[in-house]
């Protein structure tokens, strides 16, 4: 993995994810484009659901009606606004894609707070970042019942495969497994990776 990943291993699936951390975080790397010119980003993120993701979610937890508690360290690009993956551009960072994580495949919890934008009966859609757009992907690793310090290697995030019920629409998205985005300039700007989640990572 790269300097301060920490790899989650099981069955033979290896995959690089934050740092043990008490609190939300981010953990990045950056890809420099050694002065090449270019003005189109695309490529694809093989990812895996750990434990209990909530894709966007911008609450505090702390049982409030969806959308009247907004934390600001959770809705800003420099944030962990996403329990998933951030690719940026450059310094300030400018939106790529977000690959986000959502709760369940197949069944709606809590008002479907926690459930990916795209999924059927959602409430994140209508709060996703206005710099995210539609630049993102969602799914879900896990039909139901998630457990605590678990990957769920079984089901890779982001292909457009093993959909559940609840996202269909998801799996969906133009171009999966591919994101492609046409900026709207020609830059040299490093690519950031930053793999993100707004809670503890234990």
């Amino acid at each position: 993995c790269p300097t301060g990943f920490r790899l989650y291993e099981s069955n033979g699936v290896r995959a690089c994810g934050r740092p043990y951390s008490s609190v939300g975080s981010c953990q990045s790397v950056q890809f420099p484009s050694n002065g090449i010119s270019y003005s189109q980003v695309c490529g694809r993120v093989v990812g895996y659901q750990y434990s209990s993701p909530d894709a966007l979610y911008p609450g505090r937890y702390e049982g409030e009606e969806y959308g009247t508690v907004i934390d600001a360290s959770r809705t800003t690009i420099n944030s962990y606004y996403v329990d998933g993956i951030s690719l940026t551009r450059g310094s300030p960072r400018q939106h790529v894609w977000t690959f986000v994580a959502g709760l369940y495949e197949d069944r709606l919890p809590v008002d479907g707070r926690y459930q990916c934008p795209c999924s059927v009966g959602s409430k994140q859609l209508p709060s996703v970042q206005s710099f995210i757009g539609n630049d993102y992907f969602c799914e879900s690793g896990c039909p139901e019942n998630w457990k605590d310090n678990t990957p769920y290697f079984s089901d890779p995030l982001w292909d457009g495969k093993q959909c559940g019920s609840l996202e269909q629409e998801c799996c969906q998205a133009s171009g999966l497994p591919w994101f492609h985005k046409v900026l709207s300039s020609t830059t040299n700007d490093y690519i950031e990776l930053r793999v993100c989640g707004d809670e503890s990572s234990n």
